[in-house]
């Protein structure tokens, strides 16, 4: 869970600094994005914790940040076992949106890809990974596009993409935090899945985190990455909830 805490909490300062008025809300034990440009999908205005008793004492002045950034929804990220925070913020008004699984992966006992035939590189352009994340899940309106339009140049964000017929359909980031390679924005064009692309590309991803020296890998799988993921060599270690506050 610690591995899983540091994924998270780098996603959040990833977000906090994105896009034109975001920020940062950092107390005792407690870090949130509150991303104006997209006040109303709570994944990019995330919050992460310690404990129950941080939470708690942030969650008033919290809500009252969002709220005065114009942020509509946003969420807190809860292991399923932490029933005090779950009912704290149930009880403030939240609710159960989702229920993605932690994931971690061993990286010394990765197999070397096949990276034969995959048209790819570690160069893609922001604003293609942005859109194709937004096109992957259905979104009208650019989420992601407008949450990630100014990324900080100090960033170790790596942004993957494979290619068919020279155009980009797969995309995935990896955000290096100390010797753990966490794993971001995943996304296949649905016209183009079925064809492990992004099993293949995250494959090429991870041995490349290997080569850098990390030794391990951290998500929260969707029910629909999840088996890409454990194919990969990923292990479950607990549902994540993501209680959500909507206005």
């Amino acid at each position: 869970m610690e591995l899983q805490r540091r994924c998270l909490a780098a996603f959040v300062r990833m977000m906090g600094r994105a896009s034109q008025g975001a920020a940062l809300f950092e107390r005792d034990g407690v870090l949130g994005a509150i991303v104006p440009a997209c006040p109303d999908r709570s994944v990019v205005n995330s919050v992460t914790y310690r404990d129950a008793g941080s939470l708690e004492a942030a969650l008033e002045e919290l809500a009252a940040a969002h709220e005065g950034a114009g942020v509509c929804a946003w969420t807190v990220w809860v292991p399923e076992y932490d029933r005090d925070a779950a009912a704290l913020l149930e009880a403030a008004g939240h609710e159960l949106d989702a229920t993605p699984m932690a994931m971690v992966h061993d990286l010394a006992g990765l197999s070397d890809p096949d990276a034969q035939g995959l048209d790819w590189d570690d160069r893609a352009a922001p604003a293609d990974v942005t859109r194709i994340n937004d096109l992957a899940y259905g979104f009208e309106r650019p989420y992601f596009a407008a949450a990630m339009t100014s990324l900080p140049a100090d960033l170790p964000l790596r942004l993957y993409e494979a290619r068919v017929d020279g155009e980009p359909v797969s995309v995935l980031g990896t955000l290096d935090e100390g010797d753990d390679c966490g794993i971001y924005l995943v996304a296949t064009l649905k016209e183009h899945r079925g064809g492990a692309l992004s099993r293949r590309l995250l494959h090429v991803a991870l041995a490349e985190a290997r080569q850098r020296g990390l030794r391990t890998s951290s998500l929260q799988a969707t029910k629909l990455g999840y088996p890409v993921y454990e194919r990969l060599g990923y292990e479950a270690i607990c549902t994540l909830q993501m209680w959500e506050r909507r206005k």
